[in-house]
């Protein structure tokens, strides 16, 4: 545990990306291979079932020590983070913490040193992991007693660990960099390794680090290459002869495995999609052997898109019957065909991996679509054709260079997504919310509201969109113009007005306003603007009904 809260704060003390990237070379080249195999599995983002939630965290601290609630509210509103607040709480309160019977027998282990010096696995698999077959109170009183002898930085790591809340500075590239120049393997060989689900344990990580690991899991998917945002006029990309251009379709990206007779849908998140969509699953029992399918996953009928509010419909479901299956109606767009005939074929040009990938889908008719090219003959015709991406459900082009191969992640020259402008809307602050971690001292999460009639009718929540300096002066006007306090939020004075951007809009029946807002962001302050000008709900609603 120790190597590896050292890493962890060697990756939270740098911004230099060499500076993340060696301090994971030095420590999986030093580090046993069972503590390595955890340490990869927490830096790429995977989280173990959450134990305990926050909120239970902070119920046994207080009932243990005897802190007043609201000491212990005002201190999480000056830090932010629940794991950081009672490790800091924690080194004054600590002789509070009382000392159960059972607490020696429990833990087997009463000393400080003893507990610092376990290894990460050996804190995964035989003190965090065994937490889960025991009893609230039993859970209670070894957290306790680990609390009352751990030091600072241990207990937040520990918290960290036990509500399933860890998270460090580092990106999935650099953690595939460290990786790869250990093992001398290219980095998109290892992400490819560490796509899909897999258990953190010494075979798996010598596996990933052979030069030699051929056995694969059948079901892994490879990792997804996104496109990056235009930045400059799309002239500047040259001849659009040397380019496909494809609608940027709204759905759930997703890979289509078929391997050994058997399907695998995968979300982008590498979340598995099994039952969730069994048409696709039944449909795609038809491909070749050996195939894989990049693509979006949609909600569509009688030939068009429907909007991304029907697929939610079916997100969130455990069952479904015919009767969804026949209301919200799914296809695959598919983009790319990544493996043929059991090759990997992602280095081929995509204007050769396309040519393939119209025999793959000969097999299959409905409900598997290849994405159409769509074709222009300049560029003032592409941006003419975008403008009509709303009517068709589609949220712009992705722009893809004809002699491509298919990368991992997000790069910059050869995929590019040329989205069409925001919705937008005037709307004014009504609540703020300290943010986290950095931000942890700052008002960040806003409640924005527009007008119906005389009220202020809230309608999306944002945090991105201001400069830091902006979210300063903001902060420091919210906490002179506060209302009234509901627990960590705050009610502020009608008063501030805001442009926000906002990709769709759907009506919602979970929203006091009727509607939602989907990827609402901030766009300016508009200190030009009294908030009696701010939108109204049926602005709003017309927005609606014009999209639909």
């Amino acid at each position: 545990m120790k190597a590896f809260l050292e890493l962890y704060e060697a990756l939270d003390s740098t911004t230099s990306t060499n500076g993340k990237v060696e301090a994971m070379v030095d420590y999986f080249k030093s580090a046993p291979a069972a503590d390595c195999a955890w340490a990869v599995f927490f830096l790429s983002g995977r989280r173990i079932k959450r134990l305990i939630s926050s909120r239970m965290l902070t119920l046994w601290f207080e009932a243990a020590t005897g802190i007043p609630d609201w000491l212990f509210r005002e201190s999480y509103m000056s830090v932010g983070d629940t794991a950081e607040t009672i490790a800091l709480l924690n080194d004054t309160w600590r002789d509070s913490l009382p000392l159960a019977p059972q607490e020696a027998e429990a833990m087997a282990l009463t000393t400080q040193a003893a507990l610092a010096e376990q290894s990460l696995a050996h804190w995964m698999n035989h003190q965090i992991k065994t937490l889960e077959t025991m009893d609230e109170q039993s859970r209670q009183q070894i957290i306790i007693g680990w609390w009352r002898v751990l030091d600072q930085q241990q207990v937040f790591m520990v918290n960290k660990l036990l509500s399933g809340a860890f998270r460090v500075g580092v990106s999935q590239r650099l953690l595939m960099r460290a990786l790869s120049e250990i093992a001398d393997v290219d980095p998109a060989v290892m992400a490819h390794r560490l796509m899909g689900h897999w258990e953190p344990s010494t075979d798996f990580f010598q596996q990933i680090m052979s030069t030699h690991t051929n056995t694969m899991d059948i079901s892994k998917p490879y990792p997804f290459f996104l496109a990056y945002p235009v930045e400059q006029s799309v002239e500047a990309l040259g001849p659009i002869e040397d380019w496909l251009l494809e609608w940027k379709w709204d759905g759930i990206r997703a890979q289509c495995v078929v391997r050994q007779g058997e399907v695998f849908l995968w979300s982008r998140g590498e979340e598995l999609l099994a039952g969730r969509f069994p048409e696709l699953e039944e449909a795609a029992r038809r491909l070749p052997d050996g195939t894989v399918l990049d693509g979006e996953i949609l909600a569509f009928s009688d030939g068009l898109p429907l909007p991304f509010s029907k697929l939610q419909t079916r997100i969130g479901r455990k069952k479904i019957t015919p009767k969804v299956m026949a209301d919200v109606p799914v296809v695959f767009m598919a983009y790319d065909l990544l493996e043929w005939e059991s090759q990997d074929i992602r280095t081929l040009p995509l204007s050769e991996r396309k040519a393939i990938f119209q025999e793959a889908l000969l097999s299959v008719a409905l409900p598997f679509l290849p994405s159409p090219p769509v074709p222009a003959l300049n560029w003032a015709a592409a941006q003419a054709l975008r403008q009509e991406a709303r009517q068709r459900q589609v949220e712009g082009f992705v722009i893809k260079r004809l002699n491509s191969t298919y990368q991992s992640g997000r790069k910059k020259g050869d995929w590019w997504k040329w989205k069409v402008e925001p919705l937008t809307i005037d709307a004014v602050l009504i609540y703020a919310q300290a943010g986290t971690g950095r931000r942890a001292n700052f008002f960040t999460d806003y409640t924005f509201a527009v007008w119906r009639d005389d009220l202020l009718v809230p309608v999306a929540k944002a945090y991105s969109g201001l400069s830091n300096e902006e979210i300063e002066r903001l902060d420091r006007w919210i906490r002179g113009n506060t209302k009234e306090k509901f627990g960590p939020v705050r009610s502020v004075e009608p008063y501030q007005v805001f442009e926000l951007g906002f990709e769709g809009i759907s009506e919602s029946k979970r929203h006091k306003s009727g509607v939602a807002l989907r990827f609402p962001r901030i766009l300016r302050w508009r200190e030009d603007k009294p908030m009696a000008e701010a939108d109204t709900l049926e602005t709003l609603k017309g927005l609606l009904h014009a999209q639909t």
